[in-house]
């Protein structure tokens, strides 16, 4: 991975959806299992890895269809692009961080701060890294900004999507749904 010199690699902490110290026992100390857990703007060189994270959301699904690997590279190529540039058109002010483990990159979020409300757009773990806790932490630490501010938080998740659990087991309930997308919402405690 290469780092913009103006956008250097921060500590999750560092950015505003992200506290570092959630989950450390005292101020430098993580707790058991508890990985450090930065963000790095993505970058134009970064565009192989968050492929990568992309294709892999697809692989179980395209593990079931007859096609040639050069056939099935062809189709997540194009619904990469299609997303990005559905994504860039649905919120370009959204910001698009990688996810690192200590200094491993291990993922990536998209994150729309929106006046009314924190809108993931898309939060990918490699599927070597996931269910180590990752993800809900770095959840968690979005809920506790969303929580200081009064926001809500929300996503759209398919509903056969396994991560649907994990957005539950956090709070989110199923605010409305479109097809076998579900928009999920977790709201502050008032």
């Amino acid at each position: 991975m290469t780092s913009d010199p103006e956008r250097p690699e921060r500590k999750a902490g560092d950015c505003p959806s992200v506290d570092a110290t959630k989950g450390n026992q005292a101020a430098g100390n993580q707790a058991p299992g508890d990985e450090q857990i930065t963000l790095r703007p993505v970058t134009a060189a970064d565009d192989d890895f968050i492929f990568n994270c992309y294709a892999s959301t697809r692989a179980q699904e395209l593990a079931q269809v007859p096609w040639s690997p050069e056939q099935k590279e062809a189709f997540v190529r194009m619904q990469y692009t299609a997303q990005k540039r559905h994504y860039a058109a649905e919120a370009p002010q959204a910001s698009h961080d990688i996810i690192y483990a200590e200094a491993t990159p291990v993922g990536r979020i998209f994150l729309d701060r929106r006046q009314d409300a924190l809108h993931i757009l898309d939060i990918t773990l490699l599927p070597e890294h996931r269910n180590q806790g990752t993800g809900s932490l770095l959840l968690r630490r979005l809920l506790d900004e969303a929580g200081k501010a009064g926001k809500p938080v929300t996503i759209y998740v398919e509903s056969f999507n396994p991560s649907l659990r994990l957005f539950e087991r956090l709070g989110f309930r199923k605010d409305h749904e479109k097809g076998f997308h579900l928009l999920m919402k977790w709201q502050p405690a008032r």
